[in-house]
């Protein structure tokens, strides 16, 4: 059983966010030309404009089994759900290898795991829903 990364580290983030709020504000100071640097944040910019939104509501009844299931940290119905995701497509926020996690939400009449995940980042409640496997991905809102 794999227990989803940001319920585990969700103690050291509060210790992190404690140190930052303490600390007060921090000032960055760039070192020479900026045009790499203005090149990324353009580039992370449009691929987090290519992640939509929906309505938590809006989700097919098996993406809500499956964000529960996250939620109690298993079972899982499938050896790879928990596993890293890569984001080789590149659509979801630049983050370091391990941040984001996927998990299978189940296709009727499927009899493959199908194209539907849900992918996690470790904030709360920071999950993508994907019905296209990965061609696209919705930031699930949760409030609605």
């Amino acid at each position: 059983m794999r227990i989803p990364p940001r319920i585990t580290r969700f103690g050291g983030a509060a210790a992190l966010l404690s140190l930052l709020i303490a600390s007060g504000p921090v000032a960055a100071q760039a070192a020479g030309p900026t045009t790499a640097t203005t090149v990324s944040h353009s580039a992370s910019a449009f691929r987090a404009a290519a992640v939509g939104s929906i309505c938590h509501s809006a989700l097919p009844p098996q993406a809500h089994d499956t964000l529960d299931l996250i939620e109690r940290g298993g079972p899982f119905p499938y050896e790879q759900d928990g596993t890293v995701f890569q984001n080789r497509e590149g659509l979801l926020p630049d983050r370091s290898t391990g941040y984001y996690h996927e998990y299978t939400v189940i296709t009727p009449g499927s009899e493959t795991r199908g194209a539907r995940r849900i992918v996690t980042g470790e904030q709360h409640e920071e999950d993508y829903y994907t019905a296209d496997h990965y061609a696209s991905f919705d930031l699930v809102d949760h409030g609605c």
